[in-house]
């Protein structure tokens, strides 16, 4: 089985050098080689960690997954902080699953088109913490495009709203001080996504939320932390009382005699959070979920274990590791590679 997992992880890719592919097997149920395509480019919160991580989750249940980064055109690598520059966006015309860690993104027409089709097809999307401020036209506001900024009036909120149901409004919690712990919603008990979800804590803040649209389900409740350690109490206070969603789905209706677009979305998401098992069983559920496909999650959620030594970057603007292009993430972090 082992030798199997490496003789698959180390297959000739597909793609070029711009794209971290993982390639399926046909074979392995509930995958069966569909493809999913994650796309990373965050400032702040490490998506370019995050990523390559959630993909080899994927992997292990038999998807192919595609990772595609913000990246420095000239050189190949990794760069977070490159708004405009996302290559492979053409692959999701073969995916069968969108995954979104992406903030202030402005990508050239040509980019942005395949991820716009995808969306606009009502297929399933499933956005992570800046995703719902994805995108943010100042260069070019005359795209035809633009529409899908965080802030546009045309389609109000952009995707963020309209497709993941929030825009960007706030950091409910206190920033780099007040951390998250989100609690499964007693009214969801017995949803699917939340089969084997407990408790999950993050040193990310919970986000302010203005309103959910009807069709939202609340899967996940914000608790915010007073303080960064899994064992700080609740804070006291309105900060409570209510609690915030932070995770839900939608299903968004498409028209007479079409199957409603399946979403996932959590604003919980920093890499840290990620080391959190419940919080990866909730993903490895949702994205089942998603593909219509909720019989195939196990009574117990999927397992979530992780296959590499795992040590994320804190979450901050300007903390990104540089240096490492798509291919060096295949195995987990380059650096806890070199630090074996």
């Amino acid at each position: 089985m082992l030798a199997a997992l490496v003789l698959t992880l180390c297959a000739p890719l597909a793609q070029d050098a711009s794209v971290l592919h993982y390639p399926g097997d046909p074979e392995q149920a509930p995958g069966h080689g569909r493809l999913v395509v994650l796309l990373a480019g965050d400032e702040e919160y490490r998506s370019e960690e995050v990523q390559p991580m959630l993909a080899r989750q994927l992997h292990q249940l038999g998807f192919s997954c595609s990772v595609l980064f913000s990246q420095n055109p000239e050189t190949g690598e990794v760069d977070p902080n490159r708004l405009d520059h996302l290559p492979g966006t053409e692959q999701l015309a073969e995916a069968v699953l969108l995954v979104v860690q992406l903030r202030f993104r402005e990508l050239p027409d040509a980019q942005m088109k395949p991820i716009v089709d995808y969306v606009q097809a009502g297929k399933p999307v499933i956005g992570i913490r800046t995703a719902t401020h994805a995108f943010h036209y100042r260069q070019n506001p005359e795209s035809p495009f633009a529409h899908w900024d965080f802030r546009a009036s045309a389609w109000s909120g952009g995707f963020g709203r309209q497709i993941l149901g929030e825009t960007w409004i706030s950091h409910h919690g206190a920033h780099g001080g007040e951390a998250t712990r989100a609690l499964p919603h007693p009214a969801q008990a017995h949803h699917p996504v939340l089969r084997g979800v407990g408790p999950a804590f993050g040193p990310s803040d919970v986000y302010g939320i203005r309103e959910l649209p009807a069709d939202a389900t609340v899967l996940l409740d914000g608790q915010v932390v007073a303080g960064m350690s899994p064992d700080d109490p609740a804070v006291e206070g309105k900060k409570n009382t209510p609690m915030v969603p932070v995770a839900w789905v939608r299903e968004i209706p498409r028209g007479e005699g079409k199957a409603a677009q399946r979403v996932f979305t959590t604003t919980m998401g920093t890499a840290e959070d990620w080391s959190d098992v419940d919080l990866r069983r909730c993903f490895l559920n949702a994205a089942l979920w998603c593909l219509g496909e909720e019989a195939q999650i196990p009574r117990e959620g999927f397992p979530a274990a992780l296959t590499e030594r795992w040590q994320p970057t804190p979450f901050g603007f300007q903390r990104a590791r540089t240096g490492y292009k798509p291919e060096d993430y295949r195995f987990g972090s380059p650096w806890t590679r070199a630090d074996e």
